[in-house]
């Protein structure tokens, strides 16, 4: 099942459960899904609409961070609610022990191909990376992703 199918069938539910933030929150996915789909003339694979997801989640922890800073502990609540009710549509996220395994191997896997990976080249470094999370079905978050890179090829 798709994540646009299991969020119809959500939807559904919330609806006849009566959950307004719920429904709110899943019809605001469901029309960002459907919006990107429209720009692209073409129906959505599952890594497009994982994408949509982690943006959508990407925005709310932005828009938490900033009510946080700005003294609204209610609006920063809802968004992260928000955050809560996105996530289990998209795949299982990667600890940090898995993102230092599979940085470990991708700079093996390119240290057999040729010369030692350095500072230099890490957006080859991060880009064998995040094809291997995707391969491996999980997701990361670029930002931790880079962090252990760095302190990868510093090594």
């Amino acid at each position: 099942m798709t994540i646009g199918e299991k969020l119809q069938v959500d939807i559904v539910a919330a609806m006849k459960a009566r959950q307004e933030h719920r429904l709110t929150t899943l019809r605001m996915v469901k029309s960002a899904l459907k919006s990107k789909e429209i720009d692209k003339r073409a129906a959505l694979t599952e890594a497009d609409e994982a994408q949509i997801l982690t943006t959508l989640i990407k925005q709310r922890k932005d828009s938490a961070e900033q009510f946080s800073k700005g003294n609204r502990p209610e609006l920063a609540e809802k968004e992260l609610a928000e955050i809560a009710m996105i996530e289990p549509y998209l795949p299982k996220a990667a600890g940090e022990d898995e993102i230092r395994t599979i940085v470990q191997s991708a700079l093996a896997e390119l240290a057999a191909n040729g010369a030692k990976p350095g500072p230099r080249e890490m957006g080859a470094v991060m880009k064998a990376v995040q094809q291997k999370v995707a391969a491996a079905s999980l997701r990361a978050d670029g930002r931790l992703v880079s962090e252990i890179v760095k302190a990868e090829l510093a090594r």
